[in-house]
């Protein structure tokens, strides 16, 4: 990862196939390396489709709301790379893994985090984070494996990103305060150059405190 990107996934909830080309570019531009597109979004499976064939190269193109087996074998034969959940579904979970797919499932308390790494999930999602807050996440990642990477999700902006990455989370899922449907694609650079700015300079101020420890 260069010092452009950051792990921050967009979340696209909303969008249709013809807005795909206005804002998807500006993400990549931005830093943004993992873009996820809702199936409760309009013609989900078209804008899915079109973003993996012109994008795919450049971010891994996901998807998210995924709910059951059916949903994560229609999404592979679209090239689907990444299942994102709201919830913990072990066989969910398990599909995306067998079908070599990136997942990352939507958890909220440590049971259904340790039932998520059972499975086979090497990173799992906090949801919806705003609820808990950074103290949560930082109590969740005491108990958790050193090596699972957590994401916050849910209510996170520019201002507070810092926080949840100060209390231990890896990197964060984006919504309404990056992308809300209908928004114009200056909003959409506007806000992702805000959150790039953030992860940047708390992984500058992070790297500062090191040196001087």
């Amino acid at each position: 990862m260069n010092s452009k990107t950051a792990p921050l996934v967009a979340i696209l909830r909303g969008i249709r196939p013809e807005e795909i080309d206005n804002h998807i570019p500006l993400l990549i531009e931005a830093g943004f390396r993992a873009i996820e597109i809702p199936m409760n979004s309009p013609q989900w499976e078209i804008s899915v489709a079109q973003a993996v064939s012109k994008y795919s190269k450049q971010a891994t193109i996901g998807a998210g709301t995924v709910l059951n087996v059916e949903s994560v074998d229609q999404l592979a034969t679209l090239g689907c790379q990444l299942i994102v959940t709201p919830n913990t579904r072990p066989d969910v979970i398990r599909c995306a893994l067998d079908r070599r797919m990136q997942v990352l499932p939507g958890c909220a308390t440590p049971t259904e985090a340790f039932s998520a790494i059972d499975t086979g999930a090497q990173q799992i999602k906090l949801f919806p984070a705003s609820q808990f807050g950074p103290g949560y996440i930082r109590a969740l990642k005491s108990v958790l494996p050193a090596h699972i990477a957590v994401y916050a999700v849910g209510g996170i902006t520019p201002e507070n990103l810092p926080l949840y990455l100060d209390a231990g989370c890896s990197g964060a899922g984006l919504g309404n305060d990056l992308y809300r449907a209908g928004q114009t694609p200056a909003r959409t650079r506007e806000q992702a150059h805000a959150f790039i700015t953030a992860y940047q300079l708390f992984i500058t101020h992070a790297s500062r405190d090191k040196e001087h420890l």
